[in-house]
């Protein structure tokens, strides 16, 4: 694995005439990549420092609008500046992209330089420190799970995105023959990646025609996070370069099953599993049982950075391997929480709720605040759910957009780990997406009454 670069590399590279562009990113509410491209002369004489963009990036939704009712940024404001600062220690090459390096950055007030609260790498980072503190790490992995299409992005936007057809015809989950039709994609996302630093495990046919999922190896939390990012922007560009478009929607036709992005977790202490006790039943330290009561006392609050959409919530439906309650159970796949690696060294928790479409940040950082919540209360575990967990009616994921955004606005928890202006912003978020999807006439409504209302 190539890996990461330093900046003597890089300056090396440059005067090599190896690398002539740099990408200069932040991370947008959304989970993107948001930046610059850099002349690599430009950067390592000055950019590496810092560079600047419009504040609205972080106040924006998933067409790049300017909607109204953000706190930390307006038309009235007039919209200014933040700072961003590259973290050279994710300097790493892009090898799908020629001649290209990329850094990310973190994103500071432009008067103050200090952090913005709401940016959601820092968002991650302040749970981080908060764990650090009492003396842990918290060791995460995320599955990316997406689906492959026969044609481009172009091609299926002009078509109105009707009519799409997955890469696949029929169920590839596991097949090693039907992937290998799809390796001139996921071969190189799978080398690029590696040679981008990327500790990419395996890639592998998911539980649907065109579906697949990318596996990377754990790592501490905030790595976990830029290669979850990274690895996703590297599918659609690499897909894009095939002549396909890869897509994470959870839920693109109500006949399919959906894409999750499962996150997997753990604690460590001193360089070993605090998670792990060879004395219990299950393998289970009291500090894990407590961490896991706390991600299921407060999973309602997170849920919404599990789910940011409308179409989030069309993924939780029964017999699709997507959850629908809060509940967990011992390497269960009907329930919202897995316990996988009972007994071992490698024991950990498993969220199921996530879909395709989460920002791994705001993820991980909701989740961190639960748990951390769980061990400061002692909270105390329930047994662990058998059978199939779809049966029940209790302990309900929030089944929509709006229900989630209540559930956060109201959570004392998420205002008091992140500040009641960071959860103010992000439930605006929320509305800006009801608000939009509430006044678009859709084709089920057209179909359904054009006629016979």
């Amino acid at each position: 694995m190539a890996g990461k670069l330093s900046f003597e590399d890089l300056k090396a590279q440059v005067a090599e005439g190896r690398v002539d562009t740099v990408l200069v990113c932040i991370v947008d509410m959304q989970g993107r990549l948001m930046g610059k491209r850099f002349h690599a002369g430009h950067f390592i004489a000055s950019a590496w420092e810092e560079t600047h963009c419009c504040n609205y990036l972080l106040a924006t939704d998933l067409e790049m609008a300017t909607p109204e009712g953000y706190a930390s940024t307006s038309w009235e404001s007039g919209y200014g500046d933040y700072v961003m600062k590259p973290d050279l220690a994710t300097l790493r090459p892009v090898p799908w992209l020629e001649g290209t390096v990329m850094v990310l950055c973190d994103v500071l007030d432009h008067h103050s330089y200090k952090p913005v609260p709401h940016s959601p790498r820092e968002m991650l980072k302040s749970q981080i420190a908060r764990l650090e503190a009492m003396g842990f790490d918290a060791m995460m992995a995320t599955e990316l799970e997406f689906f492959l299409f026969e044609k481009s992005f172009e091609e299926i936007a002009k078509g109105g995105f009707r009519d799409l057809t997955p890469i696949s015809g029929y169920n590839e989950d596991y097949h090693i023959f039907q992937t290998t039709k799809e390796e001139h994609v996921m071969r190189p996302v799978r080398n690029h990646l590696w040679d981008a630093g990327i500790p990419v495990e395996n890639s592998k046919g998911e539980a649907e025609a065109g579906q697949e999922e990318l596996n990377i190896r754990y790592d501490a939390a905030l790595n976990t996070a830029d290669y979850h990012t990274i690895a996703k922007h590297a599918v659609k560009e690499i897909a894009w370069q095939q002549g396909h478009a890869a897509s994470f929607l959870p839920k693109w036709h109500q006949d399919r099953v959906g894409s999750s992005s499962h996150v997997h977790q753990s604690l460590w202490k001193d360089g070993k599993p605090a998670f792990h006790d060879p004395d219990d039943a299950l393998g289970m330290s009291d500090l894990m049982k407590s961490y896991v009561a706390g991600l299921l006392k407060y999973a309602p609050d997170y849920t919404y950075f599990l789910a940011p959409y409308i179409n989030s919530y069309k993924r939780f439906m029964k017999g699709t391997f997507a959850p629908t309650r809060i509940i967990w159970s011992v390497d269960n796949r009907t329930a919202g929480f897995r316990l996988c690696g009972d007994g071992t060294k490698a024991i950990r928790i498993e969220c199921r709720i996530g879909g395709s479409d989460l920002n791994p940040y705001l993820a991980m950082a909701g989740m961190l605040a639960a748990g951390i919540a769980g061990i400061e209360e002692g909270l105390s575990l329930q047994p662990p759910a058998k059978g199939d967990v779809y049966q029940g009616e209790t302990g309900l994921i929030p089944e929509s957009l709006g229900a989630a955004r209540a559930a956060l606005g109201a959570s004392a928890l998420m205002r008091a780990a992140f500040g009641d202006a960071v959860v103010d912003h992000y439930c605006r978020a929320a509305e800006v997406e009801i608000e939009e999807f509430a006044r678009v006439v859709t084709d089920w409504e057209i179909a359904r009454g054009f006629e016979r209302a």
